[in-house]
């Protein structure tokens, strides 16, 4: 079946299911095309939350889709790739959890999104890389932040936060991988641009920045009209979305291989198949959607 095809079998099958498609901005391009939603991984969870879908396709990784199983309890929630992981969420586990508390039992917990639903449910409130350093300041109570899973996240919040943070140890590998040397070369071939880079970045390439955020809010920077020539600090995927919002600018990668292979395993193929057979539902526990849910409310309601 070729590209055409399978995307109309898909809408079909969506419509016919009362499905909704969920693509996060590192998808491949063909993807992103054809979804309902295309955004960052909780907000899209919670904009699926408020439809009337009866199935949630989720063209992401499994912490994704566990998060829109726990927003989204009476929804079918698929995964098309079961082994779409996310190597950063996997740095941080229940019982790592338990022993950091005991360690430093005065600090709350705040744990990004970018983990397991299990890990949230044992923290005391989630955060996003938009919201994180407003849901630390949230914390009137808590002198002292443990954040978790990423360490990099916490830094920058550190830089800019009232209360000791202490960091996690993981990182993401991808953004990680990207270095100051590799930064500081883009900007010296464009001259001209600005830099933009997510938070999960290493500090010294923060430094660098123009400006530090989010993928949302790096897709906000670039649409300012001070912006003619972007180099964008996250994964490759973003430059669907900016080349659909400003067709006119130029976006540059500072390195070469600026991809997540996790975000890139989900095909159409795959998503056709996963709404024919029903693969792969990802459902949480009960125990564990009620502590996960009560970490993320903690979290709106402190943004």
């Amino acid at each position: 079946m070729d590209t055409g095809a399978m995307k109309k079998e898909i809408k079909n099958l969506l419509q016919r299911r009362r499905g909704v498609l969920l693509a996060h901005y590192y998808q491949r391009p063909e993807v992103q095309e054809i979804a309902d939603f295309v955004g960052d991984s909780l907000a899209l969870s919670i904009e699926a939350a408020r439809t009337d879908a009866r199935v949630i396709v989720f063209a992401g990784v499994h912490f994704m889709a566990e998060s829109a199983a726990v927003l989204s309890p009476d929804k079918t929630v698929l995964l098309p790739r079961a082994e779409a992981g996310c190597p950063l969420a996997d740095m941080v586990t229940v019982e790592d959890l338990a022993r950091a508390r005991e360690e430093y039992p005065d600090a709350a917990v705040v744990t990004y999104v970018n983990s397991s639903a299990a890990v949230k449910a044992a923290s005391d409130v989630c955060c996003t890389s938009a919201n994180a350093l407003k849901v630390v300041e949230s914390l009137a109570d808590a002198r002292r932040v443990i954040m978790v899973p990423d360490g990099n996240l916490a830094r920058y919040c550190a830089r800019f936060s009232s209360k000791e943070i202490i960091p996690w140890r993981g990182y993401c590998p991808v953004h990680q991988a990207l270095t100051a040397e590799e930064a500081a070369a883009a900007r010296q071939a464009h001259p001209r641009a600005l830099f933009a880079a997510h938070p999960e970045c290493r500090p010294e390439v923060l430094d660098l920045a123009d400006f530090v955020g989010s993928t949302a809010g790096i897709l906000r920077f670039a649409g300012e009209e001070r912006v003619e020539e972007l180099i964008v600090g996250t994964e490759e995927g973003i430059f669907t979305e900016l080349k659909r919002r400003c067709p006119a600018k130029a976006f540059v990668s500072p390195r070469a291989d600026f991809v997540c292979p996790d975000m890139k395993y989900t095909t159409l193929a795959d998503i056709l198949l996963a709404l024919k057979e029903n693969r792969t539902v990802v459902r949480v526990p009960e125990e564990i959607v009620a502590g996960a849910r009560r970490a993320l409310d903690r979290m709106l309601a402190a943004t």
